[in-house]
């Protein structure tokens, strides 16, 4: 079975921690979660929105120089009520949380299909917010074997979409909430700090 790999690269990425926790630091996870390789199929091939799930990524590998923190404000969800005479004072505390960012990220997607890869590689593509933009470079082919493994052309980290007694709880997808799994499959050197 034949892959077609499209490389993607650029400065710098943000991928969500799936956790909500507002604590003084949250660190973000290295690895793709289901929701996340699911949107950005949706994003590269529209025609899928109305279809639940992932169907044409059938591999994904990033890997990355370092991790940098990054200080974000944030608010509460709720407001805060205090009452000042006969007046209502509505607040909503903020509290500064520092985030990891990747730096210089690699992503490979793999595709079955090579006119998918031909049009995923004329598109950019978004770890987690929209202003972090991974830019393709190039199209490879490879064998499945070869993408799971080669260590010299796919190094990086993969979270297998599947549940068995490797898996652990990743994640809530964003859509349906269901508990998401996977095991991690790492590949080479995934942080190629110099």
């Amino acid at each position: 079975m034949n892959y077609y790999v499209v490389k993607y690269s650029g400065p710098f990425g943000f991928i969500k921690p799936w956790t909500a926790v507002r604590d003084s630091e949250t660190f973000s996870q290295q690895f793709l979660t289901p929701s996340i390789v699911e949107g950005m199929e949706k994003k590269l091939f529209p025609e899928t929105l109305s279809v639940s799930g992932i169907h044409k990524i059938v591999g994904h590998r990033i890997s990355y120089d370092q991790v940098s923190g990054q200080q974000e404000v944030i608010q509460t969800r709720g407001w805060n009520s205090t009452r000042k005479g006969k007046e209502f004072l509505f607040d909503r505390p903020k509290a500064i949380l520092v985030r990891g960012v990747l730096q210089n990220p690699i992503l490979h997607l793999a595709f079955l299909n090579k006119e998918e890869a031909i049009s995923a590689a004329e598109q950019h593509v978004c770890l987690c917010r929209n202003e972090d933009i991974l830019f393709p470079e190039l199209i490879s082919e490879s064998t499945k074997e070869e993408f799971e493994t080669s260590d010299e052309k796919y190094t990086g980290f993969e979270l297998v979409f599947e549940k068995n007694e490797k898996s652990f709880l990743v994640g809530y997808h964003r859509i349906s909430n269901e508990p998401m799994h996977g095991w991690i499959r790492v590949v080479g050197q995934p942080v190629n700090a110099v």
